[in-house]
């Protein structure tokens, strides 16, 4: 294909090794997309004549249909996206040979995937949309569903399920704020850097910026060429999206145990055994967990490509898209399946608060009931230390203890302290703003939805 100052043909296992037909075929109809744009500035700036441009355009729409009717078949000979579509154009109009005026394949081929990440990012926000809806959905029906609540895996204190789900909210909240920021970022239009010193012939940045949608023109051609800072916005945004779906995911499959047993999942989100006829798995959800790793994997590996590029494109820059499909498929399906699975999980209450009567979760409770007596916090935190370890020793649990016992451990308690020993009277005095208090939920709830 390259001949100019080469006298041999390249080698068949070079074109083979450097093509990239497999990485950004893709793209194909999104690269069309810039060289619409492209031949419009050419014409308006005067470097197409009126009539070139609309022939140049007319076929760039023949081509973009035989792709969409899946009738064009490209070539690894011809190397990449870029060059099938320049061939078949000129093929088809021989003015086609015009449109790589004042156009590099560097700031084509940056172009043209900022074009096409945009619009996986729009779809993947919408999706993402969906997840949050669901988590509030979640949080309302399970407002007065009181679950044990764990700090290192203890059970710790009583908690509003639906107070749970908005924990979950939140966190996929601040990652679709990310992902608008990836958006953002990679919202300025690369078309006329050239190769990266510009171009000597009079082009229009700015209306090629306008005709694709973008903010504005990048404003430097070395670092238009260079920069891949808005893929490894995407990839952060991703790989703490997944590191919040693989924590999610960890609960309910730990909730869902028979040791647990208060998280029931819906059959059609299982799997059974080949061999035990009992086993109910959850493969959906382990397989999310398990796909973390691969959208971690994809940012350490851009970043470690970038790391010791000089300035300014470089061919290992081609690979930086193998890693961003995955990615890009990995999450959608992940926030796709979630959601669905998500809606129709449902929480065994009398199990969670069986789970709670055997625990000691209501120890700060009578630690802060000493408080309003008088006592001072690290006082009353060692003398409800000492009871709990004596109702272990005995089997005991704080419901099953007489008055006399709590004055023998407790002197300061009187009877209103058995007053505070239901779980959901301890959720529902933890009042405070952010807390997991029933109107608190409620508050979160209604915040959570004006948010959407």
């Amino acid at each position: 294909m390259w001949k100019g100052r080469f006298k041999q043909d390249m080698s068949a296992i070079v074109k083979d090794f450097t093509q990239s037909l497999d990485i950004d075929w893709r793209m194909a109809e999104c690269d069309i997309q810039g060289s619409l744009a492209h031949v419009k500035m050419l014409g308006a700036a005067g470097l197409l004549k009126a009539d070139e441009a609309e022939k140049i355009e007319l076929g760039l729409r023949k081509v973009l249909e035989e792709i969409k009717a899946g009738k064009f078949t490209p070539s690894k000979d011809l190397e990449d996206v870029h060059m099938n579509i320049e061939a078949r154009l000129t093929e088809i109009e021989p003015l086609g040979a015009k449109l790589h005026t004042a156009r590099s394949r560097n700031d084509q081929v940056a172009t043209t995937t900022r074009l096409y990440l945009r619009e996986r990012l729009k779809v993947l926000a919408g999706e993402l949309k969906e997840l949050l809806k669901i988590l509030v959905d979640n949080a309302q029906r399970h407002v007065s569903v009181i679950i044990p609540g764990y700090t290192h895996m203890q059970q710790a204190q009583p908690v509003s399920m639906g107070h749970y789900w908005l924990a979950w909210f939140e966190a996929f909240y601040r990652d679709h704020e990310r992902l608008e920021f990836a958006l953002k970022s990679l919202n300025e239009c690369p078309l006329g850097a050239g190769a990266l010193a510009g171009s000597t012939l009079p082009v229009d940045r700015e209306m090629t910026s306008e005709l694709l949608g973008f903010d504005c023109p990048t404003r430097n051609s070395l670092d238009t060429v260079a920069n891949r800072d808005y893929m490894t916005d995407y990839h952060y945004f991703a790989s703490v999206l997944m590191i919040h779906v693989s924590r999610l995911c960890n609960d309910l499959i730990t909730w869902n145990t028979q040791e647990f047993a208060f998280i029931v999942l819906p059959d059609e989100f299982c799997t059974g055994s080949s061999m035990m006829p009992q086993k109910k798995n959850p493969d959906v959800l382990e397989l999310a967990r398990g796909k973390t790793g691969q959208v971690i994997g994809n940012l350490i590996d851009l970043l470690v490509t970038l790391k010791g590029l000089p300035m300014t494109y470089d061919r290992d820059l081609q690979e930086d898209k193998r890693g961003l499909w995955n990615s890009l498929d990995t999450v959608e399906s992940v926030v796709t399946i979630l959601t669905a699975l998500l809606a129709k999980v449902d929480v065994d209450e009398k199990l969670a608060l069986a789970g709670l009567e055997k625990g000691y979760s209501l120890a700060t409770d009578i630690a802060e009931y000493l408080v309003l007596k008088g006592v001072p916090f690290r006082e009353a935190h060692l003398k409800v230390g000492k009871l709990t370890g004596w109702c272990i020793e005995n089997n005991l649990a704080f419901g099953d203890l007489t008055l006399s016992q709590w004055k023998e451990h407790i002197p300061e308690a009187d009877e209103d302290v058995m007053k505070i020993l239901s779980p959901r009277d301890s959720v529902n005095r933890r009042n405070t703003y952010g807390g997991t208090g029933f109107a608190q939920v409620e508050r979160q709830i209604e915040d959570a939805r004006k948010k959407l």
